[in-house]
């Protein structure tokens, strides 16, 4: 069976071969199946697909990509690297993305064999979307390939060959920061920026090793500059160097005040440097408001990483410290941005988009110049921070940190050698010592009795009897006393015991207040709490456990020592409380005109309290510690305080701060205010007394009479 069929499989094979050979055997037949054999594979993409796949080529920079795309004629009139040059500063200068095309109608030139393929396409730029319709023509080459004839008419229908694209920066204008009465804080200004101009310099020294090709400057001209510009020469000679720069170019090397003359008529001794009028940031106070008002500069890599979704680009400011960092969305100015073309002539030829530039918004303080100036002038020379407001409306007329920096310096460009000196300086003069929470001292006591009074604990008249320089409440605080330094006469009341500052008065009425009752009504006030104010400041707290740990701690904090902290201008609105029926209002640093004064904590404490805490500060500077701030014709109130630092009890080696609180207390007074100042290291200075005589020389003038 099997020898069977395999006899039919032979037969079949047989019978299958001969048909072939048959059929190859007809001459038309054999011709034609010869010439399918032979016939090139049709490779011929359409129109429509080569189109989409050009455009995106743009998104990944493949750009020889595209340039294979082009017709002979095409490539015959650009070379492969100005094609790339031209599409890929184009397009990346722009800095197109999401670019989108759509096919409309595709018409067919049979006589020249080209197809021409109408589409719409758009992309988004730096300032907006950019759409256009337009006609790419294809022809079919030898290959039987569509390519594209390609022109600049392709990139925007009506760029021409000599035409150019720009992009063109619309510069807005920051926002100002203006004081009350509208004095400038920061706003514009000018400043002198030094160069050199190379083809104007001396050459008849060497700079460099003669092995480089460079001019060879002369040495001393470099040195020179170097010393006065605060640079390096290497750095100067660097900038000379690059690549860019011509003989008439102006080699930019730093910004320097156009207030210092004598250094730029120094700087123009030296053959080749050029001075000339750049606009910049201008603080006009200087170091008098620079740890209020900050400062702006360049914004750095990291931080345009973070706010580039935010529009902020490579050459954006940005405020760094102070209010310009506080406001800076609304100080902000947002450039525009506009893509055009420009003929040969450099004349507009078209706008392709167009982002308006937005100004920033100004800023109106309630800070009053003349306070701020002021009040630097009297503590230039110290560590201190002062606070001026309007116990009245809460306003704040001065911020006063010293020692401190001039802003101008940071907008200018500071040479290291300034930052290292700033930096290192033991005095801290980068620290902003108004945003701190400190040691309160006396000025405590004003607060401890308006608690005893208000909560009806103590009365105004109450006499604790006299303890003598030194007291302890008994034999379980083992060898601790508190002590005071002045003995008087008369009732241990409320009035007696602010005017004499009497520690043990108050150390007592902590005490009788009680821990519990105490850290209540000092949370009711403002303690442990975000204080309501445009600038961020630490809070004032109690203790590191938000309550009182011992009886010792509690008596301490009663006269402000202990571990209690305050803020001075949460103390500043507290204070206001005296003369406001015992409202706390909230502190404030925009200005509004007429405006209603905003009350932070409604009846901290009762009118009576206020009224008789008041009294008790105005018999202070009548009769009391602080008598030498009194001048005649105004009615003041105030307190001082001397707050010990110290690592512990024992220490006898501690620092000191000194405190004093003053307010205006007559309701007929032309400008009420009221000013905290704390200044430290007063040990061995007059402790507080050294505040108050200072003081007095602000409220000696004119003005608050």
């Amino acid at each position: 069976m099997r020898k069977k069929n395999r006899r039919v499989l032979v037969i079949a094979l047989g019978v299958a071969l001969v048909a072939v050979v048959v059929v190859l055997s007809q001459p038309p037949l054999l011709e034609s199946l010869l010439k399918f054999a032979h016939a090139p594979i049709k490779k011929v993409s359409r129109p429509d697909e080569l189109l989409k796949q050009y455009f995106t080529y743009i998104s990944s920079d493949q750009y020889e990509d595209m340039y294979e795309m082009l017709a002979a004629q095409s490539q015959a009139s650009i070379s492969n690297e100005d094609f790339v040059a031209k599409n890929k500063g184009i397009y990346n200068g722009i800095d197109a993305k999401n670019i989108t095309i759509t096919i409309g109608q595709i018409t067919e030139n049979k006589k020249s064999e080209c197809k021409i393929v109408e589409y719409s396409i758009h992309m988004d730029t730096a300032p907006g979307e950019i759409s256009y319709t337009n006609n790419a023509i294809f022809n079919l080459n030898e290959e039987k390939e569509y390519k594209m004839l390609w022109s600049t008419h392709t990139i925007f229908p009506n760029l021409n060959p000599s035409d150019k694209v720009r992009v063109k920066t619309l510069t807005a204008r920051r926002g100002c920061i203006y004081d009350r009465n509208r004095e400038m804080l920061a706003g514009p200004g000018t400043a002198s920026v030094v160069g050199f101009v190379p083809g104007k310099m001396s050459k008849d020294g060497e700079v460099t090793p003669p092995s480089t090709p460079a001019p060879n400057y002369n040495e001393d001209d470099i040195a020179k500059i170097a010393e006065l510009l605060e640079m390096s020469p290497e750095g100067i000679v660097k900038k000379l160097k690059a690549s860019y720069v011509k003989d008439d170019t102006f080699v930019v090397l730093r910004s320097i005040s156009k207030d210092a003359t004598e250094l730029t008529e120094e700087l123009l001794t030296v053959k080749g440097i050029l001075i000339s009028d750049t606009p910049v940031r201008y603080y006009p106070l200087g170091e008098k408001a620079s740890h209020l008002v900050g400062y702006i500069q360049g914004i750095n890599a990291e931080e345009l990483e973070v706010l580039r979704e935010q529009g902020y680009h490579a050459n954006s400011i940005l405020g760094k410290a102070g209010l310009e960092k506080i406001y800076e969305e609304q100080l902000r100015a947002k450039d525009g941005c506009e893509i055009i073309i420009v003929d040969s002539n450099g004349e507009l030829k078209e706008t392709l988009a167009k982002k308006n530039a937005i100004d920033g918004k100004d800023i109106v303080l309630t800070i009053d110049s003349w306070v701020q100036s002021q009040l630097y002038d009297l503590f230039a020379e110290d560590k201190s921070s002062s606070v001026a407001m309007n116990p009245k409306t809460g306003e704040v007329l001065a911020l006063v940190s010293t020692p401190t920096y001039d802003a101008n310096d940071f907008v200018l460009g500071m040479p290291m050698s300034k930052w290292t000196t700033l930096s290192e300086d033991e005095n801290k003069p980068m620290l902003n010592r108004f945003k701190s929470a400190l040691c309160p001292g006396s000025t405590m006591k004003a607060l401890t009795a308006a608690i005893g009074i208000n909560t009806g604990i103590i009365s105004p008249d109450d006499d604790f009897g006299h303890s003598g320089l030194r007291w302890r409440k008994d034999g379980s605080w083992g060898g601790y006393y508190v002590t005071t330094t002045k003995e008087y006469d008369g009732s241990a009341n409320i009035e007696n015991a602010l005017v004499y500052s009497d520690n043990i008065y108050f150390a007592k009425a902590a005490m009788k207040i009680g821990a519990d009752t105490f850290a209540e009504q000092l949370i009711n006030i403002g303690f442990e709490e975000r204080i309501p104010f445009e600038y961020g400041l630490y809070s004032s707290t109690i203790s590191s456990t938000e309550t009182f740990t011992s009886e010792i701690q509690l008596a301490d904090s009663g006269f402000g020592q202990g571990q209690i902290l305050i803020n001075p201008i949460h103390l500043a609105s507290i204070y206001a409380a005296f003369v406001n029926e015992g409202n706390i209002l909230q502190p404030r640093l925009i200005y509004e005109h007429d405006s209603v004064p905003i009350i932070w904590k409604e009846n901290a404490f009762s009118p009576e309290t206020a009224k008789s805490v008041l009294d008790g500060l105005i018999q202070v500077i009548e009769r009391g510690t602080g008598k030498d701030a009194k001048i005649p014709r105004v009615t003041l109130a105030g307190k001082t305080g001397t707050a010990e630092i110290k690592q512990s009890k024992d220490d006898k080696t501690g620092t000191e701060l000194g405190w004093f609180a003053i307010l205006t207390a007559d309701e007929n007074v032309k400008k009420p205010v009221l000013v905290i100042t704390m200044v430290e290291d007063v040990k061995n200075r007059g402790g507080s007394h050294y505040v108050v005589s200072r003081i007095k020389k602000l409220f000696g003038q004119e003005v608050w009479k």
